[in-house]
């Protein structure tokens, strides 16, 4: 995966809402213009040139989400100290990302800009000063009409002191000339809270007498392990800022923000649905100021959804399409659609709902049952009560019989269940457990679908568990 998210510091910056510099300007809607900033506060990231980038506005339909932080501003690859994407493309004569910018606004959204990224030449290596740092950036905020960029300043920037102080005068001297700005400033998240770097940033920071509105971390990368660790890692920080700056508890806590990855990590922990619902409770119920992801690329479901491989254009986990967005969307105080439409609407002149097939097969089900779990695609079979279902499309927890996805195959008869034998070891809530891992509970054969620690078999909201019967 390309530039991914590793050790970034990120600055968030929200310009007031008339600042609308000169040059090439992008027109924003009614809508667009209210946007409170925990819209940007709960961005998460999208690549829109790179790593197959969904289309924002099914996004935003799917799932309540107003913004997006669009990745990456970074030093010609040349060298130089002006914008471009991703080193290629240069900011002044740019027309795709600004026509971009503009459908998403003009659907009641809005946008921040990412500055850096895991990987190539940062502004604030090649800029003489926070200055010429800061004017660099200023650049993409007048082209833009920006109310928020987010400089996310890794690896090899991230143990630059010289080019971290450029990017931190940078946001100072930009949130000064800037009325209104919003800054955040993010960096590694470690079990401890922060690293030595993390904490080198912090110090820099209060030397230079910069306050953000927050600093986030990310958990990830790290060896955590699920949302627990990492809701662990945001208490640890959130002593480190009260440490640092002399922060009362509530203070920190109002300065303090989180951005996680999604799916499976680049070194492969597994971070899924119900670890985003753990710190998003722990966000909304502390008070904290951030709370994002990477990324919006990734947030769909793998044709295998437990590849062995860290993807930046899935998951690696089971899911439905943007269901890690609607985290976010929450965060921000929306309520996501109950019904999100599917990524891959069925056809517009649909064949009726179970058609009888012409000559209906009879004998032992042999298709895997039906699970209101699994994401099947066209074509795959499921057997339900008793019949052999057809998947039509796309489809995720509609019932065989009830919806047009499934055609009826004909019916079937279920091979008698084995005889029960002897009950596996038993579960254990301490034990983390792999997928196909065999355990005993309840009088039952538990088999894990995928790593698993503290979820009852028979009674957790992922249905990692199957049930194999009897013991």
């Amino acid at each position: 995966m390309r530039r991914r998210i590793l050790v970034p510091l990120v600055l968030l910056a929200v310009a007031a809402a008339g600042a609308l510099g000169s040059g090439v300007l992008l027109a924003r809607s009614a809508d667009a213009a209210t946007l409170s900033s925990n819209w940007y506060a709960s961005a998460p990231y999208l690549m829109p040139f790179d790593n197959n980038p969904p289309d924002p506005v099914t996004v935003m339909n799917a799932t309540g989400q107003k913004a997006f932080q669009l990745a990456f501003i970074l030093a010609p690859n040349g060298g130089g100290c002006s914008p471009t994407w991703d080193g290629t493309r240069d900011v002044g004569s740019d027309t795709q990302a600004t026509d971009l910018i503009n459908r998403i606004r003009a659907n009641g959204g809005d946008v921040s800009v990412s500055i850096g990224g895991y990987g190539g030449t940062k502004l604030g290596q090649t800029c003489s000063s926070p200055a010429a740092t800061a004017a660099a950036y200023q650049q993409v905020v007048t082209k833009y009409g920006l109310r928020a960029i987010d400089f996310d300043l890794e690896e090899p920037e991230y143990e630059n002191a010289t080019a971290v102080h450029n990017e931190l005068g940078a946001a100072q001297i930009l949130q000064r000339n800037n009325p209104g700005l919003y800054v955040s400033v993010t960096t590694a998240g470690t079990a401890s809270g922060t690293g030595w770097f993390g904490q080198q940033m912090l110090n820099d920071a209060k030397s230079l007498g910069f306050t953000p509105a927050n600093y986030s971390i990310m958990p990830f990368d790290g060896g955590f392990s699920g949302g627990s660790s990492q809701v662990s890692a945001l208490e640890a920080f959130h002593g480190i800022l009260m440490t640092t700056f002399g922060w009362d508890s509530a203070t920190a806590y109002a300065h303090e923000g989180v951005s996680m990855m999604n799916g499976r990590s680049d070194a492969a922990e597994y971070f899924q649905p119900a670890d985003f619902s753990t710190v998003l409770d722990y966000a909304t119920s502390h008070g904290l100021a951030r709370y994002t992801f990477w990324s919006v690329n990734r947030d769909r479901q793998c044709p295998d959804p437990n590849q062995s491989t860290t993807s930046g254009t899935c998951s690696s986990v089971p899911q439905a399409d943007w269901a890690f967005t609607r985290f976010t969307a929450r965060f921000a105080g929306a309520t996501p659609p109950t019904n999100p439409p599917p990524t891959n609407p069925p056809p517009t002149n649909p064949p009726p709902t179970n058609p009888p097939p012409t000559n209906p097969p009879s004998g032992s089900c042999t298709a895997p049952a039906w699970s209101a779990t699994v994401a099947y695609t066209g074509g795959q079979l499921a057997t339900y009560n008793n019949h052999t279902w057809k998947a039509q499309w796309w489809t995720q927890n509609e019932i065989p019989g009830t919806t047009q996805v499934w055609v009826d195959q004909g019916s079937c008869s279920a091979a008698p269940p084995p005889p029960p034998g002897p009950c596996p070891a038993a579960w254990s809530a301490s034990t983390a457990y792999v997928g196909g891992s065999v355990v005993g509970y309840g009088g039952h054969r538990w088999t894990a679908k995928w790593w698993t620690q503290g979820d009852v078999p028979g009674n957790n909201g992922q249905g990692v568990w199957t049930d194999n019967g009897p013991c």
